[in-house]
């Protein structure tokens, strides 16, 4: 097949060297907008079930991406100047550039031809191809030039700005801010040796009454590193990505499509759907449609089916964390209903935030449930351990009379 892929970053470069692996008679190109070593956005998350998932599809890029990445296995809550932690995660936090690098030399190994510096704004620009991709993004300027997506984009309520942080933090924290105009937190983890991510975030109401909408760059960096002053520890907030832009506050875009694929042209990653980044899930949820893709294309009989196939199989994996990634959203667009409690009550609400209860049941009673639910699964323990206990002792008095 002629395959022309739209979209250099870890949707479209992950298909095409998966598509090349499988089968090296592919002639597949990747056109890429951004110059090389210019990504936007800066560190991204993979949890230990999605290391495993690349590593059964393509162990050489796996094991790059594993050995670069920065790991943590705990999250903290920092709430009104009290900190509750919880452990039991294993995640590797990367730059984005350099997994981008990572699978850009991979596929590059394997054959895929990748042009820097090239932005397609419509189908037309493209050579003659049997495939062509869509990866650009949530934006994707190929799903608003050609085909019948029916694309919906719904913005939600809060600002956010996607930073970095000179300070490297080894867990992954939420971080809570109180000013007179309401509260602003961040999410900030790191990624490297140098940097973490920094993601701010507020009500709509709390940026305008900051005056935010009316601050140069380095007015709100200032006022941001004031902010978490107590958090970063005399280290400093950057602006500007790798590519030279500067970080823009915006809302959070849902983007859904009613068809994935019109024709010979299919969405993949955001350009098909966007997931809110308070779950992390993003370029998991990216890798696994490259996957769904290239399974249905190497084992359906005909291009239409492969399509149609992997449009119904990912709107079913997606239902569940999409769904989650709704509830997270709004549980942060609805904070001050959560503020009033104590710290670690606090966090435990924030940690329960994807549950479908709380749209129906009061906060207090959802971590009163969780408590004795808690509290439940202790004593079950107990109970078991100490019918083990009793079971040996009886063997042992039994094995003596």
């Amino acid at each position: 097949m002629r395959i022309a892929c739209v979209g250099g970053g870890p949707a479209g470069l992950y298909f095409a060297l998966l598509m090349k692996s499988r089968d090296s008679g592919h002639d597949i190109s990747v056109f890429e907008r951004c110059k090389v070593d210019s990504q936007y956005g800066w560190g991204v998350t993979l949890g230990k079930d999605v290391l495993d998932h690349l590593r059964s599809n393509d162990a050489e890029s796996a094991q790059k991406i594993e050995r670069a990445g920065l790991r943590w296995d705990k999250q903290i809550v920092c709430f009104r100047g009290k900190e509750t932690a919880y452990g039991g995660n294993d995640v590797c936090n990367i730059s984005r550039q350099r997994l981008v690098d990572i699978l850009a030399d991979r596929a590059r190994c394997l054959g895929v031809k990748i042009q820097y510096g090239h932005e397609v704004l419509s189908p037309d620009e493209l050579p003659d191809a049997d495939l062509i991709v869509a990866a650009d993004g949530a934006g994707s300027r190929i799903r608003q030039a050609a085909g019948n997506f029916q694309t919906s984009i719904q913005e939600g309520n809060n600002k956010y700005i996607w930073l970095a942080a000179t300070k490297v933090f080894h867990s992954f924290n939420y971080l809570f801010a109180w000013t007179h105009a309401g509260w602003v937190w961040a999410y900030a983890y790191g990624f490297g040796p140098e940097l973490s991510t920094f993601i701010v975030e507020c009500s709509g109401e709390t940026w305008d009454r900051l005056g935010l909408a009316t601050m140069a760059e380095a007015e709100y960096l200032s006022l941001l590193e004031r902010l978490f002053e107590s958090h970063l520890s005399g280290h400093r907030l950057v602006g500007k990505f790798p590519d030279g832009t500067s970080a823009q506050w915006q809302k959070y875009r849902t983007v859904t499509n009613k068809c994935w694929h019109d024709g010979n042209i299919v969405l993949l990653g955001d350009s098909a759907h966007t997931t809110h980044f308070s779950i992390g899930q993003g370029t998991r949820l990216a890798f696994d449609d490259a996957v769904t893709l290239v399974d249905n294309i190497r084992t359906k009989s005909n291009l239409e089916q492969a399509l149609q196939a992997y449009e119904n199989q990912r709107r079913a994996d997606l239902a569940l964390p999409l769904s989650r990634a709704r509830r997270s959203a709004r549980w942060f667009e609805n904070l001050p209903r959560y503020t009033a409690f104590e710290p670690p009550q606090f966090a435990t609400l924030l940690h329960l935030r994807q549950s479908p209860l709380l749209r129906v049941l009061p906060p207090r009673l959802i971590y009163l449930l969780h408590q004795a639910t808690e509290r439940s699964s202790v004593l079950g323990g107990a109970r078991g351990c100490l019918g083990q206990a009793a079971k040996v002792l009886y063997g042992r008095r039994g094995g003596t009379t």
